[in-house]
């Protein structure tokens, strides 16, 4: 049975890591209250976005604009990784990463060679562990994302995609659903698709709507077409933020709660030995009188 000193010290030091488990919630409790207002007021913009690009792309010819052309050859693919720069946050960096690996493989498979543009330590740390070629990287940006990050990093496969360097861009992120569910996403950004026929709204939701464009649509997908990449990147970086506040906080709640039940349970150990300690210097005072009284 270990001493009293021991399991007092156990005790104190749960009781710190506690302590620190409880402050790390709160703080991803606050930091998840302005990532969470960010991506709800931006998921509804980017969502229309997509949708009327794909609209309008399903209006015109494939070789209309080179974002849009689907190159014949399928050599290279480039996947946009965003993972949280800590972790402390469950399984959340996890179940990106591996979506990411696995597309890697199937692309792999396929005979394409697989380049990775991360965003957040994690990610990146895994994927030059893997052996992928890495086309860019940034660490320790994911507590300050802005859209300049995300034209960055759409820049970079916008100009690759453009000079046939990449035959398909794809985008891996953290999809923020609700407190409890934050699951991995995976986006072709390029070529754009076009809405598919499935998707076509039924007779209770009313005919599609038809979209009248000033300029002609060739001109409106010079613009609109980079800005659509660098859209869809914002949203997976909000998404992912927010997914990891979440993430890192559910994984502390049940770390306190841990805590908890390791305190009650040496609580209980420490009265056990204490009272076993009490009962062993009764019975060798009992047994010294005894022995003197015989």
């Amino acid at each position: 049975m270990p001493s009293l000193k021991d399991v007092k010290t156990k005790i104190v030091g749960i009781g710190k890591t506690k302590q620190i488990t409880k402050a790390m919630n709160m703080v991803a409790s606050a930091k998840l209250r302005g990532a969470q207002a960010r991506i709800e007021r931006f998921r509804p913009y980017a969502a229309k976005y997509r949708q009327v690009l794909g609209e309008l792309a399903r209006k015109v010819e494939g070789n209309a604009h080179p974002l849009l052309a689907e190159h014949e050859e399928k050599k290279n693919c480039a996947i946009v990784m965003i993972t949280s720069d800590r972790g402390l946050c469950g399984s959340f960096n996890g179940n990106i990463i591996t979506r990411g690996l696995k597309l890697a493989r199937e692309k792999t498979d396929a005979g394409m060679v697989v380049s990775f543009a991360c965003v957040g330590r994690k990610g990146r740390d895994v994927a030059r562990k893997a052996g992928y070629a890495m086309l860019t990287s940034y660490g320790d940006r994911m507590g300050s994302i802005d859209f300049a990050l995300a034209s960055s990093v759409a820049a970079e496969v916008i100009q690759g995609y453009e000079t046939l360097v990449f035959d398909e861009v794809w985008l891996i992120y953290g999809e923020f659903v609700s407190m409890g569910s934050q699951p991995p996403r995976t986006l072709c950004l390029l070529p754009l698709k076009a809405p598919e026929a499935e998707e076509t709204p039924s007779e209770n939701d009313g005919p599609r709507c038809e979209y009248v464009y000033e300029p002609q649509e060739e001109k409106l997908l010079a613009e609109l077409l980079p800005r659509y990449v660098r859209v869809q990147v914002y949203r997976g970086l909000l998404d992912t933020s927010a997914s990891e506040h979440a993430a890192r906080m559910a994984a502390m709640d049940n770390a306190t709660r841990n805590c908890n039940e390791l305190i009650n349970s040496l609580t209980l150990l420490y009265n056990k030995t204490r009272q076993a300690s009490i009962t062993s210097e009764l019975i060798d005072i009992v047994g010294g009188a005894e022995a003197l009284n015989g």
